[in-house]
């Protein structure tokens, strides 16, 4: 498994708050990973890439208004209103794009800022941020658990002067390597990983060397396709601890699975058991992890449920995998699923990137030619998939469309 897609799209951000150069080892080679090394050439920062080793150095970086442009092309771009304001004391940074699931807005982040005494105006679709007298310490309540707003005013605070507490922090794994990036860098966070985050201000950051954990949803993804069409896969370079609630999902069905300390077998499964799945925040269901499990719980046996509390309208993946003979619908929040399924390949369009994931393990399932259109967002958060299923035996290919 490659690095964490994650984690990569908040330590670029994290990586100019250092006054000399930040090396990433393990970065994926993916779209997202591009696009921010495009917004950070385009504010002077010098980047290097190369055997997924990035080297970012912000010592010539300028602060530049990007209200357009890439910033809008990928969610995680609100990254730089944290860094940014963390870094310059102001800001003006586009609203973010990437998939669409629905409304996910950033009132979190913003209430965040503003209690650090920042001042924060949404203006013609570009959020301006400015600290005139600069960041203070204060303590944040989230109303809700958010890991960008958790991850964005951990960056703003950072430099803040004083003592940052947030309270109900969200847990997940890439909060915790953010945090590492930015200790070893010389800031001073403790709590991650828990609900409660302490952030003492430091005036400068230094450059460092760090590792990004491995990717628990392209781990879960290929998990997930083992089981549904595998004849014995291992998976290696992952954190089973980080996959607990989806490993005790595929347990449930009847995967049969051997969990080491970096690796985890996949045992052909010829009977499925179905199950009821519900996404929360970490540790429990991952929502990155919904689609492709429901592509796995088609081959199973008997009547099953999804509901994605996270995000409710992450259904896009239902009306493409009913085309492909699924018996498969949405009603509300859940999806509904009767197995087992015997699939036909179809032509199918990925509306997001963990929708495109779900559709080439029912494609790898269906019988017959799937043709996936939209594959940029595929491309947007899976490093090598092509070169990493075709090691394992699939019929997988890009094709230029026709014109």
């Amino acid at each position: 498994m490659s690095g964490a897609k994650n984690a990569a799209v908040a330590l670029i951000p994290a990586a100019i708050l250092a006054d000399s150069p930040v090396i990433l080892e393990g970065v994926p080679d993916i779209q997202d990973v591009h696009s921010l090394m495009e917004i950070l050439e385009e504010m002077g920062v010098r980047v290097s890439f190369r055997n997924h080793e990035l080297t970012i150095d912000p010592t010539k970086m300028v602060s530049v208004a990007m209200p357009n442009g890439k910033i809008n092309s990928l969610r995680a771009s609100y990254y730089f209103m944290g860094a940014l304001l963390g870094k310059f004391g102001q800001a003006v940074v586009g609203l973010p794009g990437g998939c669409y699931l629905g409304p996910r807005p950033i009132d979190q982040h913003i209430k965040g800022f503003e209690s650090l005494g920042a001042d924060v105006r949404n203006e013609h679709g570009a959020i301006y941020l400015r600290a005139e007298k600069g960041l203070h310490g204060e303590r944040i309540f989230f109303d809700v658990v958010s890991i960008g707003a958790t991850i964005n005013v951990m960056l703003a605070a950072v430099k803040a002067h004083g003592k940052t507490v947030i309270e109900n922090a969200a847990k997940e794994p890439e909060i915790i390597d953010v945090a590492n990036l930015l200790n070893k860098m010389g800031a001073n966070i403790r709590g991650a990983g828990t609900d409660e985050l302490r952030i003492e201000g430091v005036e400068t950051l230094h450059g460092t060397r760090h590792g990004i954990i491995p990717d628990r949803i392209e781990a879960g993804t290929y998990l997930a396709l083992a089981a549904a069409n595998g004849a014995g896969v291992t998976i290696s370079n992952v954190i089973p601890e980080h996959l607990d609630s989806f490993i005790a999902k595929l347990s449930e069905m009847g995967v049969p699975l051997e969990v080491g300390e970096d690796e985890i077998f996949v045992g052909p499964a010829p009977k499925l058991k179905m199950i009821n799945v519900r996404t929360v925040p970490y540790p429990g269901f991952a929502t990155d992890l919904q689609q492709p499990i429901t592509a796995l719980m088609l081959r199973a046996t008997g009547v099953g449920e999804v509901i994605d509390t996270i995000y409710p309208q992450r259904i896009n993946h239902v009306p493409e995998m009913a085309r492909m003979g699924a018996e498969i619908s949405a009603e509300g929040n859940a999806v509904l699923i009767k197995g087992p399924n015997k699939l036909k390949g179809a032509e199918v369009v990925a509306s997001d990137l963990r929708a495109g994931a779900a559709l080439v393990i029912a494609g790898l399932m269906a019988e017959g030619q799937t043709v996936i259109y939209n594959v940029e967002y595929i491309l947007r958060g899976y490093d090598h998939i092509i070169d990493k299923l075709s090691s394992l035996g699939a019929d997988i290919r890009m094709a230029e469309e026709k014109e």
